[in-house]
């Protein structure tokens, strides 16, 4: 039988914990907290939301589309001079990968226009594109150290899957874009339609392209929920509402359920709070064993409506962007949502595309946003955490 939907969701935080992880296992001694529900009291109901959003983090892509000086970063050589010495002198330390923090990848010069960077992320425009990252000539080693140390100052680093990789790889492994119920979209070549990955920052640099598609295409949240509170309110209502079941895919911890449940947009706790967004087709839509099975219940006529017409909204406000070798394009998850055209690799023996990617976390206590969950605050909140799997960072696919 289906809960309630008035069901407080179930804590299974005595069962699973993220405090006090063991050193021995966690390198830098934080552990990611993993995909949890939001605390009911926290939510707030749709006539609490605003009828619109002003400020920074609300842009046209009219506004970039020929101004891509206003989001573009080019690596001065300065700048790679200072990330190549700080990666060489860590890889001499012999730290582990998983064991990297802004203290043991000092970057003074650079630190300060990280700092403007991290808040243009958080609290402004919401993403960056950095050119001439000078992958090829580094190779991947030294590659994701440079890129893993750029990335700590934007962000604790956190596990992206129940593999404990905290260094993704986007590549296309062979794995079967239809069973989305098991396979993780970002491991096929497959379409990603608009979403908000599990973190608050998500990294993604450019190893290798692909020989056609792939191409990138974000959009501004709240520019997304101005318009649709203009044009389409009933799908804001039902995307504030707490009736998404979202999948775990198999990346589940002891005494944790198959899935969470949760909205798609919430309100920051406190006063004032801005709107967040959650959302992602792709785990709201594999959950079809669990509904046939009278577990929890199916899609509903306005939620099939909802997602409908969220990603037709969101293709008619992208800014359109071509990542190319070298290039780090960095953004937001709290208010920019982000999709990826299909792609073709180019034929054996070339490299195929190649990104790899980091999932960021910005606590509530050290500038994040102020989240309705019990881990609004830790260092390496949300991502994908399976019982005490350890940090990994691989440097390929496997």
């Amino acid at each position: 039988m289906a809960p309630a939907l008035t069901e407080t969701p179930v804590d299974p935080q005595s069962v699973f914990s993220y405090h006090n992880p063991s050193p021995k296992v966690f390198p830098d001694g934080i552990k990611t907290s993993g995909q949890w529900n939001p605390e009911p009291q926290l939510l707030k109901p749709y006539d609490q939301f605003p009828k619109e959003v002003s400020g920074p983090t609300v842009w046209n892509a009219e506004d970039y589309k020929h101004n891509p000086e206003q989001w573009t970063h080019h690596f001065s050589e300065e700048e790679v001079k200072e990330m190549s010495d700080t990666a060489d002198a860590f890889m001499a330390s012999e730290t582990p990968l998983t064991g990297i923090t802004k203290d043991k990848f000092p970057l003074p010069k650079m630190s300060a226009f990280l700092e403007a960077l991290r808040k243009e992320i958080l609290d402004g425009k919401g993403f960056l594109l950095f050119k001439g990252f000078p992958v090829q000539a580094w190779g991947n080693h030294k590659s994701a150290v440079a890129y893993m140390g750029l990335g700590t100052y934007l962000g604790y680093f956190i596990s992206q899957n129940g593999l404990g990789h905290v260094l993704g790889h986007v590549k296309d492994t062979g794995a079967d874009p239809t069973q989305i119920d098991k396979v993780r979209i970002y491991r096929t070549a497959a379409r990603q339609f608009f979403h908000a990955d599990d973190s608050d920052i998500v990294g993604l640099l450019c190893v290798a392209k692909s020989l056609e598609g792939g191409e990138s295409d974000i959009a501004s949240t709240h520019h997304v929920f101005n318009t649709l509170q203009k044009e389409h309110p009933d799908v804001v209502e039902t995307l504030t509402q707490p009736i998404w079941y979202w999948d775990r895919k198999g990346e589940v911890s002891a005494g944790q359920e198959p899935y969470t449940r949760q909205p798609v947009l919430y309100l920051e706790t406190g006063q004032d709070g801005r709107v967040y967004t959650k959302w992602d087709p792709y785990y709201v839509r594999s959950l079809k064993r669990f509904s046939d099975a009278g577990v929890i219940p199916p899609l509903s006529e306005a939620q099939e409506k909802a997602a409908r017409v969220l990603e037709e909204t969101c293709q008619r406000l992208a800014l359109h962007m071509i990542l190319d070798i070298g290039d780090i394009q960095f953004l937001s998850n709290a208010h920019v949502l982000h999709s990826r055209t299909a792609y073709k690799d180019y034929p054996a023996p070339a490299p195929a595309r190649h990104l790899m990617r980091l999932w960021l976390s910005t606590p509530e206590g050290e500038g994040g946003w102020k989240l309705p969950f019990t881990d609004s605050d830790h260092k390496k909140r949300s991502g994908v955490q399976v019982n005490d799997t350890p940090p990994r960072a691989l440097l390929d696919a496997e």
